[in-house]
């Protein structure tokens, strides 16, 4: 037997407990087909001496919206304005430059960046004039329009209804102030949507090269084909045609939104639970390969905690000059109709991603997935809860006994932690983003980023976890929260594969497994920072997605010589 691939002279994290570690790694037409000892006497293709270098699993990140990301990368980013003024020039030289045609499109946007206010919408307009805007916050909950959007979309009149589950935010006379939440932002993306084909493909193209450079070989897009998330009711079409054509660079698992499923005819003698609600062809979670397959179905039940629109059983605090007398945030869509539409999916087949930050979002999200568990049966891929963000201690038994997996995101502590610890309070403040008690309740913890709404780098999102540091320098929530590096490395390995129902061929590097890792610089179970770490090389089945010149190899290993 001659291997295609031969990894010497590696500090070899397995993330398998019966061989936690190895030296020598060999790769067979995608798999691993062996460690060490197992490799004595055969030959290889491709021999690598690592020199010492750190292997892992490949990085999954369980929840990112790549398509998203992609398409921001050639957008106007305001993400690194501080201050009002500053945004407004990025506005106003992108007016000038002329470098889009069409809507002016921006990405990036926080009001915790910019002390907490929103833009001025006359300002916006006389940058503007009668060019569209749409800048997407980066919770991408809400969006900051002007006044040639809200007129294309009809929404001007202050006489102008709100949408269910969305608000067109209003000052106090009722003139829109450009800030519209929720399902109101479809009202505008309804004049910009469906994007072409070709221009999902390039920023998947786009957007996993750089996945690749920072250690991803799996991910889970959070929504898809519909709508405030989607970009187009074909979206499954671009990700085919990128796989197809070597644009998509780490492996997909693609969660179409509740939102795009309808009813469908089979015959007579068929359940009509099993054809109630699907996409055509009776196709559901599950299907696809190794490459590029469903998962679950993704329901929003409510909103963020940035944007205060979260479903929580106490109101959040009032801040600044924002009242928050009463404000509790609110559901989406009426919880009898969120349960029956998701009834209906999960009845044919779809297991359910439950988009619930706040503790009332969260039962609601377990009441209705332990009830189809309880009627139709458990899930292979698991259900989950995206975000969990605002979990009680009650909670945590229920999740653990339902079996029902979690995904929240550290990488919002950095930038968005003291605005929600303001939010919160220091009552609520140690249910919010827990880590550890999940774990220690037995509940599937998967690593995430939620990108491009946070940071979507795994290494800063293990550093996170570990040392919850907020841009104060305060720890966010309950310090005892905190992950140790070996727990961070894990989430985003063995736990977001089972996340994922992927555990079998992904998670850990096992013979048998598809040969996915990353290599990096030093190990990051006993590094002081592991953000500070660098990717060197990132595989997919073996094969090369992203790899470092010899210069910084070399450097890489002089580095470690010297510490």
């Amino acid at each position: 037997m001659k291997l295609d691939l031969l990894l010497r002279n590696a500090d070899i994290i397995t993330m398998d407990d019966r061989r936690p570690h190895a030296t020598s790694l060999g790769i067979w037409q995608g798999r691993i087909v062996g460690l060490d000892d197992d490799l004595d006497g055969v030959d290889a293709a491709e021999v690598l001496d690592l020199d010492g270098a750190t292997v892992t699993p490949g990085f999954i990140d369980a929840h990112c919206h790549t398509a998203w990301f992609g398409l921001g990368l050639g957008e106007v980013d305001v993400s690194g304005a501080r201050g009002l003024d500053p945004l407004y020039a990025l506005l106003e030289a992108d007016m000038a430059g002329g470098k889009q045609a069409g809507w002016l499109m921006a990405t990036g946007f926080s009001q915790t960046q910019h002390g907490g206010e929103f833009p001025d919408i006359a300002v916006l307009d006389r940058i503007t004039g009668d060019r569209p805007l749409f800048m997407r916050h980066n919770s991408g909950h809400m969006a900051v329009v002007n006044t040639a959007a809200l007129r294309l979309a009809g929404a001007e009149a202050v006489s102008f209804p709100d949408p269910d589950g969305g608000v067109i935010v209003r000052d106090a006379v009722g003139r829109p102030t450009g800030l519209v939440q929720e399902t109101a932002q479809q009202l505008i993306q309804q004049l910009i949507l469906p994007y072409p084909l070709e221009a999902i493909e390039a920023a998947l193209d786009r957007a996993t090269r750089q996945y690749a450079s920072e250690g991803i070989t799996s991910f889970t897009e959070a929504g898809i084909g519909g709508g405030w998330i989607g970009h187009s009711p074909v979206e499954l079409a671009a990700y085919q045609r990128a796989a197809a054509h070597g644009r998509l660079h780490a492996r997909a698992q693609v969660m179409p939104v509740l939102d795009v499923l309808h009813a469908l005819d089979g015959h007579g003698s068929d359940s009509p639970a099993a054809v109630s609600k699907g996409l055509d062809l009776g196709i559901s979670t599950g299907f696809g390969n190794d490459y590029l397959s469903l998962g679950p179905t993704k329901v929003f039940l409510d909103g963020s905690l940035l944007g205060e629109t979260a479903a929580v059983s106490h109101e959040f605090c009032s801040h600044g000059q924002k009242d928050n007398t009463g404000n509790v945030g609110y559901f989406q869509a009426d919880p009898a109709q969120l349960k029956e539409r998701i009834e209906a999916a999960y009845a044919a087949g779809w297991s359910i991603a439950a988009h619930a930050i706040g503790d009332r979002a969260i039962d609601l999200a377990i009441d209705i997935i332990a009830d189809c568990q309880a009627t139709y049966g458990p899930r292979t891929v698991p259900n989950r809860i995206e975000h969990a963000s605002m979990t009680r201690p009650d909670q945590l038994a229920r999740l653990a006994t339902a079996n029902i997996a979690v995904t929240p995101q550290a990488s919002f502590f950095r930038e968005g932690g003291d605005g929600m610890t303001t939010s919160l309070g220091q009552d609520r403040l140690p249910w919010a983003y827990r880590a550890a008690s999940f774990l220690e309740a037995g509940i599937t913890l998967a690593g995430s980023s939620d990108r491009p709404v946070a940071d979507g780098n795994v290494l800063r999102g293990m550093q996170a976890f570990v040392d919850r540091r907020t841009d104060s320098g305060a720890v966010f929530g309950n310090p005892d929260e905190r992950l140790t590096a070996r727990q961070a490395l894990d989430i985003y390995t063995t736990g977001a594969a089972a996340a994922t129902g992927t555990m079998d061929i992904k998670g850990s590097l096992t013979p048998g497994k598809l040969a996915d890792f990353t290599v990096l610089s030093a190990s990051p179970l006993d590094a002081p920072d592991i953000g500070a770490l660098e990717v060197l090389a990132t595989a997919v089945g073996g094969r090369f997605t992203h790899q470092a010149t010899a210069a910084e190899f070399q450097h890489a290993a002089l580095t470690r010589q010297s510490s």
